[in-house]
């Protein structure tokens, strides 16, 4: 399959903060096309897990959507070669005002794969340490506890649609239950 297609140009057509946008020029089964192509140095997430078993989430606005959202913890790498664990202990401790001294890999995610490369690498978080948030300055972020059994039915009624919270939500009620089992 992969040898009906070959990428012929790639070029670069803006460059932001977060992300470069890319027009790529491709022979697709003996075609000329023209596809978008966004890149993203990738980013880390992690689920924060209270001693009484509540997730903590954090609802903030998100200017694509035009509304807060509720999510796990999560932000981009600070550089392309940062070790996407110690962007998770940064993002938890920046976002939630917790910190822990062992993160959990649960899993990885592709976010768009029709037309981003945007990668993030999701964590446990366990036996939390009350810290401090160190927000952005355009960040507003406010933290919430809530049940898994909570989060899964706003998944499952449509009413949470981030996919890398949607991800971790639904992978971790698979492998533990909900339980704290190691």
């Amino acid at each position: 399959m992969a040898d009906s297609v070959v990428r012929l140009k790639r070029e670069l057509r803006y460059e932001g903060t977060i992300l470069k946008i890319y027009e790529d020029t491709v022979m697709a089964n003996g075609h000329e096309a023209h596809w978008d192509f966004i890149h993203h140095d990738g980013a880390a997430a992690v689920l924060p897990v209270a001693a009484d078993g509540k997730i903590l989430m954090v609802r903030q606005y998100r200017n694509a959507l035009d509304r807060d959202t509720l999510e796990i913890p999560a932000g981009k790498l600070d550089d392309p070669h940062e070790p996407k664990i110690e962007c998770a202990y940064r993002e938890l401790e920046e976002e939630t005002g917790y910190r822990t001294d062992h993160l959990e890999y649960l899993m990885s995610v592709n976010t768009t794969v029709a037309f981003c490369d945007e990668a993030i690498d999701i964590f446990i978080a366990r036996d939390l340490i009350p810290s401090q948030q160190h927000l952005d300055e355009d960040e507003v972020i406010d933290v919430e506890p809530w049940e898994l059994k909570d989060l899964l039915e706003l998944i499952y009624c449509g009413k949470m649609t981030d996919a890398k919270t949607v991800a971790a939500i639904t992978a971790y009620a698979v492998k533990y239950g909900g339980s704290d089992r190691q």
